[in-house]
């Protein structure tokens, strides 16, 4: 569902297929550690953003652990994984954390946590810059 909403958005925005397929992965990483490790019960948010000169998505979860990049091993036998945040690491050169920081003014959660990369994006001229405005629902 993450990866769907992602491209879907991007692809909308008729943004470079490299950057698209590159998010995608990213967030599938992102997500997939926040369902497999995180302890916490709350479930998982992801936040999406374009915005001048730079695409960053957040994956939020209920567990205030930091991510870990594993140390990979070629044992026979051994689980597979661990290559996630490598991975992650890898195609967002670095640009990558987390923090409890909640977007556009949230509070920080101290028993939560938000898995971030950033990726350079040359948008189109049309973009909108303002963030989305929540309006209550019509009585």
């Amino acid at each position: 569902m993450a990866r769907d909403f992602v491209a879907t958005v991007l692809r909308t925005l008729e943004l470079d297929r490299a950057l698209v397929d590159d998010a995608i992965l990213c967030t599938s990483e992102l997500v997939t550690n926040a369902c497999v490790h995180a302890k916490g019960g709350d479930g998982t948010v992801l936040w999406l953003a374009v915005e001048e000169g730079r695409l960053r998505v957040v994956v939020y979860d209920g567990d205030e652990n930091p991510p870990v990049i594993r140390e990979l091993t070629a044992e026979p036998g051994e689980r597979s994984g661990g290559r996630g945040l490598y991975l992650v690491d890898a195609v967002t050169e670095g640009r990558w954390g987390h923090g409890p920081d909640i977007p556009y003014g949230g509070q920080p959660h101290p028993e939560a946590k938000g898995v971030w990369f950033d990726l350079p994006a040359d948008l189109p001229a049309d973009l909108p810059t303002d963030p989305p405005v929540r309006r209550p629902a019509a009585p």
